[in-house]
């Protein structure tokens, strides 16, 4: 038999039928982490739930026959005005756990003697025994608040002269709170 010369290659015929999937395969190894995407886009103001305010007092202020709030008159912080000036409270409108602190300058040879109030019920004290010397006297405390809770200053009544010194020049005496937590 006589073999001549080998041809040109021919078209591609038509494909056949798939075949039967086989098994998969092994996992591969993990790929180096990737870098940090973008920050994403602020979410929307209504749904953030913050509560703030600052307040202080340059009045002083001495005990009478009742319980006294005491009244703020100028403005550090005062978000979306949780803080009513005119009657000295907070007013709590995004319940969660608060954190509250109060400052004061004693008044030389005068009793101070302040209470920290939840609605009607006393929550802590500052106290600061009569002294030759005026001190700078400090109390904080974190409170569980429901909506429309009222958190405020007073000056208790006492038989001795209760006092709290300031003047129209400074700043002694402060009240603070802001929102730690939201409740869930």
């Amino acid at each position: 038999m006589l073999t001549g010369e080998k041809g040109d290659r021919g078209d591609r015929g038509t494909p056949g039928k798939a075949g039967v999937d086989g098994p998969p395969g092994f996992t591969g190894v993990s790929g180096p982490k990737g870098s940090k995407g973008d920050t994403g886009t602020p979410g929307d103001p209504c749904k953030t739930q913050q509560s703030s305010f600052s307040v202080g007092r340059r009045k002083a202020l001495h005990s009478a026959d009742y319980y006294q709030a005491l009244i703020f008159d100028t403005v550090f912080v005062n978000l979306d005005e949780h803080f009513n000036m005119f009657k000295g409270k907070f007013y709590c409108f995004v319940p969660g756990v608060y954190f509250f602190n109060v400052n004061i300058h004693t008044w030389n040879f005068k009793e101070t003697y302040l209470h920290l109030m939840l609605n009607d019920r006393q929550q802590v004290i500052l106290y600061a025994q009569p002294s030759e010397r005026s001190i700078m006297q400090s109390q904080s405390v974190m409170l569980a608040l429901e909506l429309n809770d009222e958190v405020w200053v007073r000056l208790y009544k006492r038989e001795r002269d209760n006092a709290i010194y300031s003047d129209d020049v400074d700043v002694y005496i402060t009240f603070n709170g802001h929102l730690v937590a939201p409740k869930v």
